[in-house]
């Protein structure tokens, strides 16, 4: 593979076993793509120093709840973040040199920030993907506490949960098991990936969406939408012969997929232009 340097970090570093990525040095390599001077060990250092000033400040029971509080004083009154309800959608939110900068982003982004404080400060914490919105939860055995990272690191318990997804949905919502599965480090960064994406898309940015795309797949190879998504827009692009490889497999990977029908006649019409 033909990766620049950005993309190669991003390579190496999802390339340990999930439980030993550094999320915060993976996020930071897909914000470098975006801006091609980021110092990435300087960001690296900034959480380091915010984590001992946490850790500075933490009170002398260590209980969960205080640790949590300690945490939230610290981000959300001393320093000023709070979650981007104005422009929601600015992909700078996604980015964690931006999010450290601007002091603002989106739920999974401001997730990861306090994830990275709370694992150096050696306070386990593990992110929890509910469809609609990203929550972070202590690790401990049978943790039923929350936190809301882009609502000022709100605690929140299970029916607390069910009715911030209602007002996420517009609608009465039954909260299922699976909603708060922990997600691992791959997951992680594929949803922020997945965001950017969207992102690119909704403003026809179509290269920097087929870059987040080819990350996706960096993290997840197989994964169906994303090869689909990435031939059609290889399609777009005049890449025909890359179009029909990652079109083909798609079906391959997807042969009773809901719109295998369409993929297929596509596939016939760059059949006739070969």
């Amino acid at each position: 593979m033909d990766f620049s340097q950005p993309r190669q970090r991003f390579y190496q570093a999802i390339h340990p076993p999930d439980d030993r990525i550094d999320l915060a040095l993976a996020a930071l390599c897909i914000a470098q793509e975006e801006y091609p001077e980021l110092d990435i060990e300087a960001y690296l250092n900034t959480l380091d120093t915010m984590a001992a000033e946490v850790r500075e400040q933490l009170p002398a029971e260590l209980y969960p709840l205080r640790v949590i509080r300690c945490i939230n004083r610290y981000l959300y009154e001393d320093l000023g973040f709070a979650g981007n309800r104005d422009d929601y959608y600015d992909p700078r939110n996604s980015f964690l040199n931006e999010v450290i900068e601007r002091r603002t982003g989106i739920p999974i982004a401001l997730s990861l920030l306090y994830l990275e404080i709370a694992k150096r400060i050696e306070f386990p914490m593990e992110g929890i993907g509910m469809p609609g919105h990203f929550l972070i939860r202590p690790v401990f055995e049978e943790s039923q506490i929350y936190v809301d990272a882009f609502n000022g690191g709100e605690v929140l318990f299970p029916e607390d949960c069910r009715e911030r997804l209602s007002q996420v949905f517009q609608q009465p919502v039954e909260l299922r098991s699976e909603f708060f599965q922990p997600v691992s480090s791959r997951q992680f960064l594929a949803r922020m990936l997945t965001n950017l994406k969207g992102i690119y898309l909704s403003c026809l940015h179509v290269t920097k969406a087929l870059g987040a795309i080819d990350r996706i797949l960096l993290l997840f190879p197989d994964a169906p939408i994303e090869v689909r998504d990435r031939g059609l827009l290889y399609y777009h692009l005049d890449r025909l012969g890359q179009a029909k490889q990652d079109l083909e497999r798609y079906l391959e990977l997807q042969p009773q997929a809901e719109d295998a029908v369409r993929i297929a006649g596509l596939l016939d019409r760059l059949q006739e232009k070969d």
